[in-house]
């Protein structure tokens, strides 16, 4: 691995017993070397209205964040048709096209993971999981929702937990944020 190839945040998302919960790990690492352990990379965004999750480069996932809200507010009440134009424009644009990082947005109806390729994709099961933990974190929330009695919140905290005992560049500073679903 490259000494300068930056790896940062698990995100997770879930939607279940009429709650979405969305949480993500704080850690950034540089190399091998863990630059920042608290980071919260989960924003309130349309006036508490949605929640937003990225994992990536900060700073492009800060520029996509201010473009999806611009887009949402384009769309008011539309968020797929927001989420659907901003991953046209991330793809098509030649400045855009170069941001690195992954996008997942709740709503109390929707939650989407938005990509660079032009992707919006909205899970059948509710469980969206990205960054460097997240195929950890995906599996747990999914055994979790099928095997106990935890709600939402529970489930994102306890499968990042276990996402943060695999992945190294996943840590157990846990921020989980949740809204009523629809």
């Amino acid at each position: 691995m490259a000494a300068n190839q930056w790896h940062s945040t698990t995100i997770l998302t879930v939607r279940h017993k009429g709650t979405v919960a969305i949480g993500g790990d704080g850690q950034v690492t540089l190399g091998t070397t863990v630059m920042k352990s608290d980071t919260r990379k989960i924003r309130w965004i349309l006036d508490g209205k949605a929640l937003l999750g990225f994992a990536g480069s900060t700073a492009d996932a800060f520029a996509l964040m201010e473009r999806f809200e611009a887009k949402a507010k384009d769309f008011p009440g539309n968020i797929p048709r927001a989420a659907t134009e901003l991953a046209r424009d991330w793809r098509t644009d030649r400045v855009l096209r170069r941001l690195e990082a992954l996008m997942v947005v709740v709503s109390a109806e929707h939650s989407l993971l938005i990509t660079g390729q032009g992707d919006v994709i909205q899970p059948s099961d509710g469980i969206i999981g990205i960054g460097s933990g997240g195929p950890y974190a995906l599996a747990a929330a999914r055994a979790l929702v099928k095997n106990s009695a935890l709600d939402a919140a529970q489930i994102v905290r306890q499968s990042l937990e276990i996402a943060s005992e695999i992945d190294i560049y996943t840590n157990g500073n846990i921020n989980v944020e949740e809204l009523t679903a629809k």
